[in-house]
């Protein structure tokens, strides 16, 4: 067993070069059975090299391994202060990893993970819980995670390589739905030792599920055994830098930090610590809708708020503290896609399951007459589910895209295959409210489909009435949808909108109980093995999972795969845009509106250094406790 000096990647064949993703490695040319830390490793004819660093990567290269913090936190950063924000509706558990009641908000403060991913970089992990990884890059099917000997529970009892495989096993079989898919390439787990934690996989075509089971939460295995998949509001046994300060139930949550906090301590050594979790207590206030909670902002209920309404944004913020100079107004871009939000037609019901009304009611979506006179011009279009960022398809499919796309094409039914090679767009009105062009066409677009009009009402081939209902649990959303819903109607649908209660909203979600919901789709820089549960044939048939178009598309299904088994960043990039491609070609989801920057607003005592590229970074900002006596002291407090 060869040591490599620090930042020095010992290759095949015994070449040596810097590398910027590792600290220190671990070589063993096969050809014999030997040891590598502590294990018996069976020897292959050709040689190859088993890694242990601190740091992992998928696709890419960490830029940060052998930093002492990371570039968006200040090590001198100082501590205490409150940082409050808002949340919507109610909550009545704290447990978000299984499929039943409304989770509080914050509850990722109160664990934590193996490693902890970089905020500027797309998939690279540094320590967290484990201060080493080993892994052999040629044989994806296993992983080792060696355990920080320094890591401990709240209670003192320090984390196992047990409490780790229970973590797992609750999580593949008990855990939500979208969890069991994200985590379905796992095998086993095994315990090794007391520190060290192995993953066997089921293929070694799943190039990033290494990285995957090290962003899972760890939770004591005695808290799993007694209540993981109960609804209640006492949390699982964490690790994290917060526990739970104060609860009022369904209107408030406190978490404090945890003076103890093993990963806050000099002798851990976890670097992406430095800086970070620097107040003493973090706070969600809950409100019943977004008006009433910015008026709670206004009046210093609460002191961070990301807004999310563009007209708030524009003429909201002329209160008295904003003009007092106690309010900051912030734009932050970052670099990840723009969050796919549409309108999700539920293919599960018989209506839309021709492709010509899906066409149609994409039609009927008119953003240009919204983006003029309810959002001040600050929204973009949607035109990708990656939008703005490399990953997104623009123009007609490049020869790279068509060598993977040619053999799909006979998988597609006819009006997908040519929308596929088309230079999508999603359709544009001229903005005068009426949408009068695109009408006409989706009118004409259903009546191919086999609808026809009686006494100006919409039916079906079947004969039965064109009904549709469109089902949202945010009361800001309302003002938006129903001049689509007017335009439905204008259409000959019997069309119209339910505003359900958080719980009953989760509930029917998770059912697919319903015909169109507002849905918001993430995006990472390096999407893989998630995109299984958002668009997976065998996702839309598992209740609790977010397929919640209900898409059944083999040739998807194969570019899921294929992305998830990419071994290079240019095939990530090619893949992605053939998945977005498909995604639009379908008109599966209405796409909507979105935008490239962050509007914050926070009163000014909040600081923070340099912005990460792809998050706002909270967890590394703080208070400055002369500024805060301002704000108190103008507040009256």
């Amino acid at each position: 067993i060869v040591e490599g000096v620090m930042g020095m990647q010992v290759k095949k064949n015994r070449m040596i070069k810097t590398a910027y993703w590792m600290r220190a490695i671990t070589r063993q040319t096969f050809g014999k059975k030997c040891w590598v830390l502590g294990l018996l490793v069976v020897a292959s004819a050709a040689n190859t090299a088993i890694i242990t660093g601190t740091s992992i990567a998928h696709n890419s290269n960490a830029q940060f391994a052998n930093v002492s913090h990371l570039p968006y936190a200040n090590p001198n950063a100082p501590k205490g202060g409150v940082l409050s924000l808002s949340a919507i509706g109610t909550f009545d558990s704290i447990n978000k990893w299984i499929d039943v009641g409304t989770p509080v908000t914050g509850t990722d403060y109160l664990f934590e993970s193996l490693m902890t991913g970089s905020l500027s970089e797309a998939f690279v992990q540094y320590p967290l819980l484990a201060d080493k990884v080993t892994y052999d890059p040629d044989d994806p099917s296993w992983v080792i995670y060696h355990i920080n000997p320094k890591a401990y529970f709240w209670d003192g009892t320090p984390v196992t390589a047990q409490d780790v495989k229970a973590s797992m096993d609750a999580l593949l079989t008990k855990g939500v739905m979208s969890m069991r898919s994200y985590l379905s390439d796992v095998k086993e787990t095994q315990v090794i030792d007391r520190q060290t934690v192995k993953f066997i996989f089921k293929s070694k075509d799943n190039q990033e599920i290494k990285l995957t089971v090290a962003q899972m939460p760890i939770w004591s295995k005695k808290s799993i055994d007694a209540y993981f998949d109960q609804v209640g509001l006492t949390p699982l046994m964490g690790s994290g830098a917060y526990k739970i300060g104060a609860i009022e139930a369904g209107r408030s949550i406190t978490y404090v930090r945890d003076p103890n906090y093993w990963g806050a301590k000099p002798e851990a050594g976890v670097i992406s610590n430095q800086g970070r979790n620097n107040f003493d207590q973090i706070k969600y206030v809950y409100y019943q809708n977004q008006e009433v909670a910015f008026e709670g902002f206004k009046s210093g209920e609460y002191f961070f708020r990301e807004e999310s309404k563009a007209r708030t944004w524009v003429t909201g913020y002329h209160f008295p503290a904003a003009k007092a100079g106690m309010v900051v107004k912030e734009t932050m871009t970052d670099k990840n896609p723009v969050p796919m939000q549409g309108i999700v037609l539920n293919l599960r019901r018989p209506i839309f399951q021709d492709f010509r009304v899906r066409q149609a009611l994409t039609l009927a979506y008119d953003f240009e007459w919204l983006n003029k006179t309810m959002f001040y011009g600050q929204y973009e279009r949607l035109q990708s589910f990656f939008y703005g960022s490399e990953l997104a398809a623009t123009g007609t499919p490049s020869p790279k895209e068509m060598q993977i796309l040619s053999p799909l094409l006979p998988r597609l039914e006819p009006m997908q295959r040519q929308a596929v090679l088309t230079n999508w767009q999603a359709p544009k009105s001229d903005g005068n409210g009426f949408n009068r062009d695109n009408l006409l066409k989706a009118q004409a677009l259903l009546k191919q489909a086999g609808f026809s009009y009686q006494h100006m009402r919409l039916y079906q081939p079947n004969g039965e009435p064109a009904k549709v209902e469109l089902m949202v649990a945010d009361e800001k959303l309302m003002r938006t949808i129903l001049p689509y819903i007017r335009n439905l109607q204008r259409l000959g649908f019997d069309a119209s909108v339910r505003q359900a209660d958080i719980p009953q909203y989760l509930e029917r979600k998770r059912k697919f109980d319903y015909d169109m919901i507002v849905d918001q789709f993430a995006q990472g820089l390096s999407p893989g093995a998630e995109q299984s549960y958002m668009w997976g044939s065998q996702a839309a048939d598992e209740m609790g999972n977010q397929n919640t178009a209900g898409i059944k598309n083999g040739a998807i299904d194969h570019i899921i795969q294929q992305l998830t088994h990419a071994s290079s960043r240019d095939a990530v990039i090619h893949y992605s845009k053939v998945l977005d491609r498909l995604l639009r070609s379908g008109y599966y989801i209405i796409p909507t509106y979105g935008k490239r920057t962050h509007n914050l607003a926070y009163w000014k005592f909040y600081e923070h250094g340099a912005l990460p590229n792809n998050a706002v970074g909270l967890d590394y900002w703080w208070a400055n406790k002369d500024k805060q006596a301002q704000v108190m002291q103008y507040l009256g407090r």
